[in-house]
């Protein structure tokens, strides 16, 4: 059974760095595609960071762009979400999400929070101001 467990999440002043780390298990990491998404109070969940294509490029949404690294180390089935100079408005609950690559593919978009069937519980990212 697929499980991903986030951790990492708190709350910082704006300019300050958070990282989230994404446990996998139950799954061949290298055959998954793993993206980590966001949600904001009244508003709907965006992808933050996810594969742009097959070769293992990665999209970040403009928003975070320069602030925000992705990254993983498949010995320990792991992710990572660095969030450097954290606004407020990165405030939301931050998920990751996984699925079989071939199925993730299909959708034309790793970007896609339909794609995902996988999903962790999520963890709170508070900015203030």
């Amino acid at each position: 059974e697929e499980q991903l467990v986030e951790s990492g999440g708190g709350t910082v002043q704006s300019g300050g760095s958070l990282r989230l780390s994404c446990v996998t298990s139950g799954f061949h990491f290298d055959d998954y595609a793993i993206a980590w998404f966001r949600q904001a109070p009244g508003k709907e969940r965006e992808a933050v960071s996810c594969l742009a294509s097959s070769d293992g490029t990665l999209h970040y949404a403009d928003s975070v762009k320069g602030r925000f690294t992705a990254s993983s180390d498949s010995a320990k089935n792991t992710v990572y979400l660095q969030m450097n100079s954290l606004k407020p408005e990165d405030t939301a609950v931050y998920y990751c999400a996984a699925d079989h690559l071939i199925k993730v593919t299909s959708f034309g978009t790793f970007c896609e929070a339909r794609a995902y069937e996988h999903w962790g519980q999520g963890t709170q990212v508070t900015v203030s101001s």
